[in-house]
Order: structure tokens, then C-alpha cells, then sequence
């Protein structure tokens, strides 16, 4: 199953770029115009995909102490509320409310703007914009683009201070990311009927991401939550046959709360960067897609971006 999909997605072909990916964007941040600089009070903003990017930086940033930093999804931006900087992240360039969010904000606050494609009309949307086109994908569903932004603003803020005790850095992570691509997923894994994806800090964002891959490319029944939510009630889901995988460190007493259900624990944060961990979720997602007969390129139901109509 799996190597089937690696054979014949491109989603998967792009998954396998993303180390090489992560460490390009390391290199363009390094100066690169635009940045949240310490001590600003920033809102990181997207939607769907970019969304959760954007939890992931926000509460990274926080930690690190370089500013509070609020995540929006751009359709639920509170735009009377005062930011020094709002940083956008949009694959196509192309998103209806992303594009209106950064018109409105125009000339009242600095906007950086990170996009795969520099022949859109985020171009001049934003006050600043950052081009990661060798990020770009052919498929609809978001892989590489998403990390690799994720990679050019967490590298953008080594630049100012060390990360938070127990963050990897990102060439770190490009190499924990080598790993995630090569190795064989977990037969009981792949075999599972439901997944719950779990992460604290930061790496909440990349477990609603797993979660979302999961439901784009194969139509599975995924949840995520934030991991000292888990025994809130989302543990009663978990039972043989299905998995709770956490992204990074795992709560004291998670995982035999997680054995006692019957239900298999996938833990490997002290193994592997949280966002090389992500690109296993990505894999599932591909192998998964390909067993149930979905193609994990052109998810029904989906497009490349979301484009409103005007009145």
C-alpha cells in the first residue's frame, strides 16, 4: 500500500523534497526583509493549512520570548485590534479572505506576505513579500509549502535569539525530516480505523495539520487536540484498532493512559523534530488515500484556492 503511493502520488513525490526545502528556507531568511523583529506584538494569519502554520509560529515565537504573537484564521481577524506587524501565509496568493485582511490592513500596519506563486495579486496586497516558489506544489493538497514557510519564519527567529529549550534548530530539523521520509511507517499505523493527532505549544498546530492531511487526501476520521485536553473526553474514542499519536513531548502519564484504552501510541518526540514527525503523518495520509482508491493529488471537493465571488 504504501509504496504504491510513493510510486504514483506527486503529493508524495513532494512530501520526499522537504528536507532540501526547509534548508533553502533557512538560508532566505537569514536578512530577509520583513520578519517580526523581537518585541513586536504580531498576528500570524491563513487559512486552512496556512492556519494552522501560523498556530505553530505563533506559540513558537511566544516561547521563545520575542513578542506576543496571536494566530487568526484570516476570515476571523479581529481587524480593530492593534498588531505592529501581521504576517499572512498564502500558498496560491490567490485566497479571497486573505487578500481582503491585508486591503484593510493597508497603510495602518506592516504586512509580510509568504507565497509559492509571484505572478498573484498578494504581490501588492502586501506591504512586503517573501517568494518560496521552490515550495510550490502541483497538487491541491498542501505538503512541502506549508513546512517550508513554517521552516523560513521559525529559521527567522534563530536569527534573534536561541529557541526555546528543547527546539531543534531547523537544519536540526531538515535532518530528523530525512528520517521521517525514509523509514517505514508502523503496520498497525497504517492498518488503524481512526487517528487522533496530539501536540503541546507549538506543535498543536502541526497535530491539527496531521489531522487535516488525513481528512483532505483520504477522508478519514481524524481528530486533534491539544494533548492535556486528550482525557477530557477525546480519549473515550481510542480503543484497538485506532491510534493517538502525539507530536513532540509527550504529558507524564499520557501514554498509559493511551495503552490502558487498547489503542495504539505513536510517541516519537524525542526522537524526531515535531515537524519531521508531521511528514510521517503526510505519508500516512498518501498510503491511506491510495488503499481506500481516493487520489490524494485532487481530493474531491477541494481546489488549489479558495477564490469568493464578488457582488
Amino acid at each position: 500500500m504504501e509504496q504504491s503511493a510513493r510510486n504514483s502520488s506527486r503529493t508524495a513525490v513532494e512530501i520526499a523534497t522537504q528536507p532540501d526545502c526547509w534548508r533553502r528556507a533557512a538560508e532566505a531568511a537569514a536578512g530577509a526583509p520583513g520578519l517580526p523583529l523581537p518585541g513586536e506584538r504580531v498576528a500570524v494569519t491563513g487559512c486552512g493549512t496556512s492556519w494552522f502554520m501560523a498556530q505553530a509560529y505563533a506559540a513558537l515565537r511566544e516561547a521563545a520570548g520575542q513578542g506576543e504573537t496571536d494566530a487568526f484564521a484570516a476570515s476571523e481577524f479581529p481587524a480593530a485590534r492593534a498588531y505592529d506587524r501581521v504576517v499572512a501565509i498564502t500558498r496560491s496568493g490567490t485566497t479571497t479572505e486573505v487578500l481582503a485582511l491585508l486591503t484593510t490592513l493597508r497603510g495602518r500596519t506592516p504586512t509580510l506576505a509568504l507565497t509559492a506563486d509571484p505572478k498573484t495579486p498578494v504581490m501588492e496586497a502586501a506591504d512586503t513579500v517573501a517568494v518560496l516558489d521552490w515550495a510550490d506544489e502541483e497538487s491541491v493538497v498542501q505538503t512541502r509549502f506549508a513546512t517550508t514557510a513554517l521552516a523560513f519564519l521559525r529559521a527567522g527567529l534563530q536569527t534573534h535569539s536561541p529557541l526555546p529549550a528543547g527546539v531543534r534548530t531547523v537544519a536540526e530539523a531538515a535532518a530528523d525530516a530525512e528520517t521521517a521520509v525514509a523509514e517505514p511507517l508502523p503496520p498497525s499505523v497504517l492498518a488503524a480505523g481512526q487517528w487522533t493527532f496530539l501536540g503541546c505549544g507549538w506543535a498543536y498546530g502541526l497535530a491539527q495539520e496531521a489531522a487535516l492531511k488525513m481528512r483532505e487526501a483520504a477522508g478519514a476520521w481524524t481528530e486533534a487536540y491539544p494533548a492535556m485536553e486528550y482525557r477530557h473526553g477525546p480519549i473515550a474514542i481510542t480503543a484497538p484498532g485506532r491510534v493517538a499519536w502525539v507530536f513532540g513531548p509527550r504529558p507524564e502519564g499520557l501514554a498509559a493512559d493511551i495503552t490502558a484504552t487498547g489503542g495504539t501510541l505513536i510517541a516519537d518526540g524525542s526522537r524526531l523534530d515535531p515537524m519531521a514527525d508531521l511528514i510521517r503523518a503526510q505519508r500516512l495520509a498518501v498510503a491511506v488515500a491510495e488503499s481506500r482508491n481516493h487520489n490524494p493529488d485532487h481530493p474531491r471537493n477541494l481546489t488549489r484556492s479558495v477564490i469568493l465571488p464578488t457582488d
